[in-house]
């Protein structure tokens, strides 16, 4: 039994950080990068086509992890984006579960962001253009709970008002600023700068192994140290997770970006844009290696037949996929992609937990507007629920659907 758990353990270190991370890196890095470069002017560009908006917005969400969507929010606060192209973005939201499901479900995953797209920039129009009874929904929540602000992001039934943007009009978003570093040991800061190079040697050792990884198929890569394939594959790999965890629990006080998933519309310099990359994607491994051991050990310690169930609930997997998307944050979405990707869940509840959850990008409109994105995560739950239920009664499950 003890070898059972850390043979787990071990590999959920090692694969966690080579399949799943190492791409996180290289998305995150390539969305800071054009920030870095553009300085800001797409931003501008947004603001000047209104009726883009929504589209742009399930584009941005598209993106896997929650990157792109995570930027959409402040513009939101800011008034530079409508209400529908909240909702877009987040229907469209991929989230970091994206990384677990396109590495090892690529066919599955497709579809079911495709068929998330869709709905977005859909119900993103519908909610500019007719409202969708936003305004109702925004009073309903308003008497559960007093709003912290005006509620104004949802005022108007959700439809732009004339000469503007129907939003928040903040001077500032002080929320959705990245941190400077809070530490003032010199040693600590050297050691966590030296962390975070290390860091990026392993990410790119990672990039490779998992790039061939996918090339060959996904088989199965033994657990050795060694200058072979194998080898290279769990030293990066266990590597990359430890100074994941140092950067994120202990080296963000001294190399900044503290507040992982609160987007900026600039960097300052390209070392800012890649401390930023390695430090949203070092969060990402907490949560990553955080949700393969909450899927795998009670599955082999307790000899779980997940799928058995999942198919014994019918039109409730479903369901459930989509109520799960109401948690904010990636954790609980990568726990279902991973029961995915073993075959565990049908195919029809992860494509409604891929519309309905919203990942990070939730966290700072929390923490400026509650009630907004109160209203915004039950509007993305009504499309999940919808095409959810629709594909298990059109198609049935699809157990195993697309998984490699």
């Amino acid at each position: 039994m003890l070898d059972v758990v850390v043979d787990i353990f071990v590999a959920s270190v090692r694969d966690g950080f080579v399949q799943v991370s190492a791409f996180v890196a290289v998305t995150v890095l390539l969305f800071s990068y054009v920030q870095y470069k553009t300085d800001g002017r797409l931003i501008q560009k947004l603001r000047e086509h209104e009726r883009a908006q929504p589209f742009v917005g399930a584009l941005m969400g598209l993106t896997p992890g929650c990157g792109g969507a995570i930027v959409m929010m402040p513009l939101y606060v800011r008034g530079t984006v409508s209400f529908g192209t909240v909702v877009a973005t987040l229907i469209a939201t991929a989230g970091d579960s994206a990384f677990v499901i396109l590495a090892l479900a690529p066919e599955a995953g497709l579809y079911a962001y495709a068929i998330a797209f869709v709905s977005a920039v859909v119900f993103g129009y519908a909610v500019d253009t007719v409202g969708l009874g936003v305004g109702r929904v925004d009073r309903a929540v308003g008497r559960l709970e007093t709003a912290v602000t005006d509620g104004g992001a949802v005022a108007n039934g959700g439809l732009p008002t004339p000469g503007g943007s129907q939003v928040h009009h903040y001077e500032a978003a002080e929320c959705c600023e990245v941190d400077a570093p809070t530490g003032e040991s010199p040693l600590l800061t050297r050691l966590s700068e030296l962390a975070l190079g290390l860091w990026w040697i392993a990410a790119v050792g990672a990039l490779v192994a998992g790039v061939l990884y996918l090339a060959r198929g996904a088989p199965d890569v033994p657990i050795r140290l060694g200058l072979d394939y194998a080898g290279a594959f769990t030293v990066f790999g266990v590597a990359g997770t430890a100074l994941s965890f140092y950067l994120y629990f202990v080296g963000r006080r001294y190399v900044g970006h503290g507040h992982v998933g609160r987007g900026r519309d600039t960097f300052a310099n390209v070392t800012e844009t890649l401390t930023h990359a390695a430090m949203e994607t070092s969060f990402v491994t907490v949560w990553v290696l955080a949700a393969y051991l909450l899927y795998e050990y009670p599955v082999a310690l307790l000899n779980l037949d997940v799928a058995a169930i999942a198919a014994a609930a019918g039109l409730l997997a479903p369901i459930a996929g989509a109520a799960l998307g109401l948690i904010p944050g990636c954790g609980p979405q990568i726990v279902l992609a991973t029961a995915y990707a073993e075959g565990a869940i049908p195919f029809s509840a992860l494509t409604a937990n891929a519309i309905s959850q919203d990942g990070d990008a939730l966290f700072p409109l929390i923490a400026i507007d509650k009630k907004a994105a109160v209203v915004a995560s039950i509007y993305t739950t009504i499309p999940a629920l919808l095409v959810g239920v629709g594909l298990h009664a059109l198609f049935g499950p699809m157990f195993g659907f697309g998984v490699l």
